[in-house]
């Protein structure tokens, strides 16, 4: 049966449904299902998903979706569809640039607005230290103390697994819990749930027609999700074949079916964390 809905994992539908500027109250609503209800946001803009170095020599990043609330807070919102090298040592990295653009000049006092780094993994972490993370969906990571107390509550990570998202539709609870099943579900619905019955998913959903793209937007969201499905052929393919002994190995091969399925270098990059140098010498 042909799908009636995108793929919210491809890059151009994760972007569809939560980057664009229609699209801010769908981003508030998924971002204050993630908050605390003293964090919550009421107002967003999108900022420059490309961050530069202070010199041309420094390494850039380039965020899906990149925004700030009406506190001048700072929110990165990746779409993480393989497990690459050093992918928390990247998110880290990723999290430095917000925090050095708010370095003003003159006096200043270095109070720093928070910070929060948001990753939706369609992968399993594989450092788990017990047997209960291991279906946890939600990880919350903050700067804590020997002691288990907060060190520096400004800079916060969260990173949802999805593969560890199994919930029916009869058993969601949460707002997040929507969220989760309308993300991994998406493609495969042919009507809206019952679930769904508010005006924030409906919108979600109107955004998600592929009835409703023009031709322009269908060409884009044909590239890809061939990009998305190269991915997982790689992917697979490497496990069946035993490849999986190295990561590095694994990186370069995704990288390589990327290249050759046509994926721009950027969005190489984005997915496998390999230079451009790396790449072109592929």
């Amino acid at each position: 049966m042909k799908a009636k809905y995108l793929n919210p994992f491809t890059d151009f539908g994760f972007k569809k449904i939560f980057g664009e500027e229609a699209s801010k109250p769908l981003l508030i609503d998924f971002l204050n299902a993630l908050l605390p209800p003293h964090r919550q946001v009421a107002q967003l803009s999108f900022k420059n998903a490309e961050q530069l170095g202070r010199t041309d020599a420094d390494r850039k990043a380039i965020y899906d979706i990149y925004c700030e609330n009406e506190r001048g807070e700072k929110f990165i919102v990746e779409l993480q569809k393989a497990k690459q090298n050093y992918f928390k040592e990247r998110t880290v990295f990723y999290a430095t640039f917000p925090i050095q653009e708010q370095a003003e000049r003159g006096g200043w006092d270095f109070n720093l607005k928070a910070v929060y780094c948001i990753g939706i993994l369609d992968f399993r972490f594989d450092d788990y230290r017990t047997e209960a993370e291991k279906h946890e969906v939600l990880h919350t990571i903050q700067l804590k103390n020997q002691h288990g107390r907060p060190f520096y509550d400004k800079l916060t990570y969260l990173y949802l697994e999805m593969p560890n998202f199994t919930l029916a539709e009869n058993q969601l609870q949460t707002r997040l819990d929507q969220w989760l099943y309308f993300i991994q579900h998406l493609e495969d619905f042919q009507s809206i749930p019952a679930i769904f019955n508010d005006g924030v998913f409906a919108q979600a959903f109107e955004k998600a027609e592929i009835a409703n793209f023009g031709p322009q937007e269908m060409d884009r969201y044909e590239d890809s999700l061939k990009v998305y499905r190269d991915l997982n052929n790689v992917i697979d393919t490497a496990f069946s074949d035993g490849v999986m002994e190295g990561e590095i190995k694994r990186t370069r091969e995704i990288a390589k079916a990327l290249k050759a399925g046509g994926a721009a270098l950027e969005l190489i990059r984005s997915a496998t964390g390999l230079t451009a140098a790396e790449i072109n010498a592929l």
